[in-house]
């Protein structure tokens, strides 16, 4: 791994830094290959600029490889319960669970959830 690399990945804030910050969405899949993994990606491309308008961090944990949190894989599995199989988790700003799935969240869902959070109408007001 090249050094610029490694500096980039150990300078991610964790979920824990993200608190009153940013919403998190912790997308965990044992491999890169599953099906529920692919299409949450698919829903998260497609939802993006509606994703950076409410403050939303997406997390991934594949494997032992963790994206866009500075957490090792083994503790995010172990502070959040995470299963072998899909799981999908909105972490609020709070720091609270907000909805846990075993299937890819509809944008929809994402979206009424987070636009009923007392943060998220203070930040519209």
């Amino acid at each position: 791994m090249p050094l610029f690399l490694a500096v980039a990945l150990a300078a991610s804030p964790t979920i824990a830094q993200m608190k009153w910050e940013r919403r998190v969405l912790i997308v965990s899949a044992s491999t890169a290959e599953e099906p529920a993994l692919a299409e949450q990606r698919r829903i998260l491309a497609a939802w993006k600029t509606h994703a950076a308008a409410r403050d939303l961090t997406v997390v991934e944990i594949v494997g032992d490889t963790v994206r866009g949190a500075g957490d090792p894989a083994s503790v995010l599995r172990r502070k959040y319960h995470l299963p072998a199989t899909f799981t999908a988790i909105l972490i609020g700003k709070d720091g609270g669970e907000k909805l846990r799935s075993a299937k890819p969240f509809p944008a929809a869902a994402l979206e009424q959830t987070i636009d009923a959070m007392p943060m998220r109408k203070a930040g519209q007001r």
